[in-house]
């Protein structure tokens, strides 16, 4: 079978009462014979009937893995349709209590079958991955392990709400597509209409108040006990990525760590859903935690980290690895002369000495893509109508792998602003090409986000390298008075080359052409000037966790 064919096993259907009568419907895919098998729970809003749609990056939802391939190694592959969602009872309010509770009772359900060998795992990416963070916490007895490939455990940091700024992912294109394909299933049986009305729901919780502590597991990660195997992806920093390192970093149960390649939302789910992906990386988990098998996993190390940029993964009895030294780079008024932006400044060692600041207006009247501009070719440019700081060509590679963090003293005209960050590398150019005011080639390697106005730090939870805020009561600033912001910016391992640069890009907002389906709403009284300061007596500061050279 193709890795994008669709499952052809028929599966059985069953019901399943949980705690407040409700009834959870489960597509069941079982193996030959009569058992006792071990099962796999595969927890999803996206409707078990769709499965005869193939699982391809065309159906970014379809995230199950491939269910034949464990069918054929002796496990059952039970796909969950949640509450409020395909052949599923109740009504749909994401990740809630009640939603979390109905993972004990199946779990509980599939272990006590007359087929069942009493163990139960987690499968599945990105949803589905999200649901097991709370398998794990929930603690059902019959629960095994779960391998967590690809989720967030923070909905509010992670994606909803991402520094304080509202993102249109969740609310808006998740949810639409959620909506349509529960109301045209594959076989046009049994039309499930939604009636949430997420964006409002989530625009109602603007801050890290009850409704999102409720549901977002990383408050809860300390108490998973079972085995872990939390496989993120690169990739994926405005999603999923620092989930999966916070649930292996905070998990207590034995636990073990993959990030695997550079590769986009697309490409993930391309590979998830691969039997070679699972034949070589998942398999051998499941096999020993709910087998007893004696597989290859034991023998892995405790972290295994893909480094962009070199092509190569490494290994770790940590995150961040032993060894990392954290470098820091000032930003500076001085030109870079390497690229056309709003003002070209430079990142240099040498803190800055003096006075020296960086203003610019906005919105900004030659944005025409999001904050994406054009370049003289009538092309899209994004560095274009951007601030950016630069460093000099890099004399020797510099490899980076752990936590980073941005500190800016700024002020604003206004009583809020934004910053939307980004770590780019930028390759050589022709002087020809330069006279022409072409942009250098780059590309964009890490990002972060923060409100002026959510600033505020849990003391309980940040450290020195990993800025953590509050989000609970957000407090606006004075328009003319500068203000020292924290910014963490997704963990990242990554080569930068000798002979290209590392820049720094602010700015206030983001673009379709470059964040995909990961933007931000850009309201329309966000006008003013915001200043950011880079002198002796405020300066402004990128640290990069380094491993080799600097």
């Amino acid at each position: 079978m193709a890795d994008d064919a669709p499952a052809q096993s028929k599966p059985r259907e069953a019901k399943i009462r949980v705690h407040d009568g409700v009834e959870i419907a489960v597509a069941l895919y079982m193996p030959a014979g009569e058992g006792p098998f071990p099962a796999l729970l595969a927890p999803s809003p996206y409707r078990y009937d769709n499965n005869a749609l193939p699982a391809t990056p065309q159906f970014l939802w379809r995230e199950t893995g491939p269910i034949d391939l464990y069918v054929e190694r002796g496990y059952v592959y039970a796909h969950m349709d949640i509450r409020g969602c395909g052949k599923s009872g109740g009504e749909f309010r994401l990740l809630d209590r009640n939603e979390q509770k109905d993972l004990y009772d199946v779990i509980e359900w599939l272990g006590h079958q007359a087929w069942s060998s009493g163990k139960v795992g987690g499968i599945g990416q990105s949803y589905f991955c999200m649901s097991q963070w709370w398998m794990a916490i929930q603690k059902p007895p019959s629960l095994a392990c779960i391998a967590a490939f690809d989720g967030l455990n923070d909905l509010y940091r992670a994606s909803v709400y991402q520094g304080g700024i509202l993102g249109d992912f969740f609310g808006s294109y998740w949810w639409n597509q959620n909506r349509i394909i529960n109301r045209h299933p594959t076989n046009g049986e049994h039309p499930r209409e939604q009636t949430c009305d997420l964006n409002l729901l989530l625009q109602q919780h603007p801050t890290y108040d009850e409704f999102w502590c409720e549901r977002c597991a990383a408050e809860r990660l300390h108490e998973i006990e079972v085995p872990l195997y939390s496989v993120g992806v690169w990739g994926k920093v405005d999603l999923h990525t620092r989930g999966n390192i916070d649930g292996f970093r905070r998990a207590r149960g034995p636990r073990k760590l993959k990030m695997i390649g550079p590769i986009n939302a697309f490409v993930a789910n391309r590979e998830f859903n691969s039997r070679e992906l699972h034949e070589k990386l998942l398999l051998p988990f499941y096999d020993h935690y709910l087998k007893g098998e004696d597989t290859e996993y034991t023998d892995r190390p405790a972290v295994e980290y893909f480094v962009r940029g070199a092509g190569t993964v490494r290994a770790a009895e940590s995150w961040p690895p032993a060894g990392v030294r954290y470098v820091t780079w000032h930003l500076n008024a001085e030109k870079s002369g390497s690229v056309t932006s709003l003002n070209d400044g430079t990142l240099s060692r040498e803190r800055p000495q003096g006075e020296a600041k960086t203003s610019y207006r906005y919105p900004d009247p030659g944005w025409m893509m999001g904050v994406v501009g054009f370049g003289p070719n009538n092309q899209p440019d994004p560095a274009r109508r951007v601030l950016t700081f630069t460093t000099a060509p890099l004399d020797q590679d510099v490899e980076i792998a752990g936590p980073i963090k941005l500190t800016l003293h700024a002020s604003s005209t206004r009583s809020d602003m934004d910053f939307f960050v980004k770590i780019s590398e930028q390759m050589p150019q022709s002087a020809e090409d330069r006279a022409k005011a072409l942009n250098p080639a780059s590309y964009w390697i890490t990002k972060g986000w923060l409100r002026a106005s959510h600033r505020a730090l849990d003391p309980k939870k940040s450290t020195e390298m990993e800025p953590y805020h509050s989000h609970n009561n957000p407090e606006p600033i004075e328009p003319g008075r500068i203000y020292r912001f924290d910014i963490s910016i997704e963990p990242m391992a990554h080569r930068f080359r000798k002979g290209n640069r590392i820049r720094l890009e602010i700015v206030n907002g983001d673009s379709a052409v470059t964040d995909v389906l990961w933007t931000h709403y850009y309201v329309p009284n966000k006008i003013g000037t915001d200043t950011i300061y880079h002198s002796a007596q405020y300066p402004s500061d990128l640290t990069l966790p380094v491993t080799e050279g600097a």
